[in-house]
């Protein structure tokens, strides 16, 4: 981290329900607390919590307006109706059509999909799209990821002839569309047991419910669930409830038998097939479907994704690696460009917010490039570009600052804008940018207090080496799939040596590549990686301990695991609070 962390050791959990967890299921004291943390603390619920069951899933007619929606599908394909099945550009829009798309292709032909074009249409349900729906015959419109704010489009679609059904996540307004069923977990009338799913998830639920209302069998869907666990860890919901069971049966399905558009993502993406981890999925799989999206059109995932012949599957995954080899190089330039506005004071904005704009930009990487510029100067930030006559763009929030509050308190000079705390997109008319720059580096010198600007690492545990067992790890490895809400155990060890075989790795030698010792050990060396910490290598290199937090992983190559720290920080020693 560029900017210097305070690191949060977690408050210990009771010390008898550890000690009796411990006890009972026969594992380390440290292993009980993080399970009692999470709400683990009988024989009974340790179980289930390392045996996912789908027997866990919730009942999907559970959910608002299901049975609506399940008998106008029903009506639609038995009636040989046109179907169209509609969604976003990004991982969790395209595996959602991939999935919905291609259930329905089971039992009716006469079924389409409909990708918006990021730059022509935007996000969600356009105009141009449901103008498409109708000239080609369109009776019923299954939305994905999106819609639950298309008021006038879902008017549009029923003034036009035909019928809508909206699957979406998204935080809902006051006022529903006039859909058929608008089936969304988030919904305030809505009391299904759990509101955290992916829009791939809420198409998941609706096929679970056509099929347990038609006799389909469960197995059926299950090939479904390498869509699904993409999706979850893609759009980052949270690891828990209904979705750690998916993504547990999700891992499992893209490992042993993953469709042929995921393989050859796999193979593109050179990772080990079988050994397939969440996190490879969130940075080599779901950044090569993005880009898709961002660099050509989102049809193209879902060719990939539906795709059932591998030589058609390889043809088109090869052209979204391109993609994303593209999207990479413009994302270094774009970085680049936005660093230098800053450094020279061309920017609009950089005391109190970091505010860049370019005409010229590509607006699917500007995300990425306002992260980026989040690490670099540690800012609440906006990345701005032309589009469609507008300037459109992204903004990322910088620690615990609340930007979408920021954004929302210049609502008055935007066209749209959404989003939450930490991340939003907005498009305004270009005179409106002076007046926006200036209204967002008052609102964020007001509210960002220096607290909430300090980045901040939440350690779990305090941990020795000698703890770390095949033993430990194997259960600690039983805690997956992590994700937002069972987050992967963060540890501090306290005075640690390099071996001496530590060395600078990675493009212009950015990265560590360590084997630690602690100084009561010094036989037993633990593999570390400390990404974008190369500023400690002279002092770890003349023999200074370091304190430093980690996760444990287990990384494979060729066809050998190894377990390996992966290092979110590290210092000269401070004190924790």
């Amino acid at each position: 981290m560029t900017k210097e962390s305070k690191w949060i050791l977690s408050t210990p959990a009771p010390v008898d329900k550890v000690g009796k967890l411990a006890a009972e299921i026969g594992i380390d004291r440290v292993l009980a607390e993080l399970l009692v943390k999470r709400g683990v603390e009988t024989f009974e619920q340790a179980r289930a919590f390392f045996r996912p069951s789908l027997e866990n899933l919730h009942d999907p007619f559970l959910m608002k307006d299901m049975e609506k929606a399940v008998a106008r599908l029903h009506d639609a394909i038995e009636g040989g109706e046109k179907i169209l099945v509609y969604g976003d550009y990004d991982v969790d829009g395209t595996t959602a059509v991939s999935l919905v798309y291609s259930f329905i292709k089971r039992y009716s032909d006469n079924v389409d999909f409909y990708v918006p074009d990021r730059y022509d249409e935007g996000y969600g349900v356009s105009i141009k799209g449901v103008k498409w729906a109708a000239e080609n015959g369109v009776k019923l419109i299954i939305t994905l990821d999106c819609g639950i704010k298309a008021i006038d489009k879902v008017a549009l679609a029923k003034s036009l002839g035909m019928d809508v059904i909206i699957c979406d996540h998204h935080l809902p307004e006051k006022e529903l569309p006039a859909a058929v069923a608008v089936l969304d977990p988030k919904r305030e009338d809505d009391s299904y047991p759990f509101s955290d799913l992916c829009g791939c998830g809420v198409g998941f639920k609706l096929v679970q419910a056509y099929s347990q209302q038609y006799g389909i069998p469960f197995d059926t869907l299950l090939p479904f669930l390498d869509l699904l666990v993409v999706s979850i860890a893609s759009d980052l919901v949270s690891m828990t409830d209904e979705n750690r069971v998916l993504a547990y049966y999700g891992l499992k399905q893209l490992n042993e038998a993953p469709r042929k558009g995921l393989l050859a993502m796999i193979n593109l993406s050179k990772l080990e097939p079988g050994h397939i981890s969440i996190d490879d999925i969130v940075f080599k799989i779901g950044p090569r479907i993005n880009a898709a999206g961002r660099m050509e059109t989102g049809r193209l995932a879902v060719e990939l994704l539906t795709a059932t012949e591998s030589g058609r599957a390889m043809l088109v995954g090869e052209q979204i690696n391109d993609n994303n080899n593209a999207r990479k190089d413009i994302d270094r330039e774009i970085t680049a460009e936005a660093l230098e506005m800053v450094q020279n004071g061309t920017c609009l904005a950089s005391k109190h917010a970091t505010i860049v704009y370019n005409p010229q930009w590509n607006k699917g990487v500007v995300g990425i490039v306002a992260s980026r510029l989040v690490e670099a100067y540690f800012k609440p930030t906006v990345v701005l570009t032309k589009s469609n006559g507008f300037v459109a763009g992204s903004a990322r929030s910088a620690g615990r600052f609340d930007l979408y509050a920021a954004i929302e308190s210049c609502a008055d000079l935007m066209e749209n804008f959404g989003g939450h705390t930490y991340a939003a997109g907005l498009t305004l008319k270009e005179e409106h940018l002076p007046e926006f720059a200036r209204r967002m580096e008052e609102f964020v010198e007001k509210n960002m207090t220096e607290d909430m600007s300090i980045p901040v690492v939440n350690i779990d545990s305090e941990l020795a080496f000698s703890q770390i067992t095949p033993k430990f790890f194997r259960i600690l490895k039983q805690f997956q799939p992590f994700g937002p809400g069972n987050g992967n155990p963060v540890f501090m060890t306290r005075g640690v040596y390099d071996s001496g075989d530590g060395r600078k790795v990675g493009a212009g030698g950015t990265h560590l590549k360590l084997d630690l010792i602690q100084e009561d050990q010094p036989y037993h060396k633990v593999p570390a990686i400390a990404f974008n910490m190369a500023q400690y290598f002279d002092y770890i290199k003349e023999g200074n301990p370091v304190d430093i937090c980690y996760s444990i992983v287990e990384n494979y190559y060729r066809g050998t695991s190894f377990t390996q720290l992966r290092i979110k920080d590290m210092r000269e020693g401070e004190e924790i609070i």
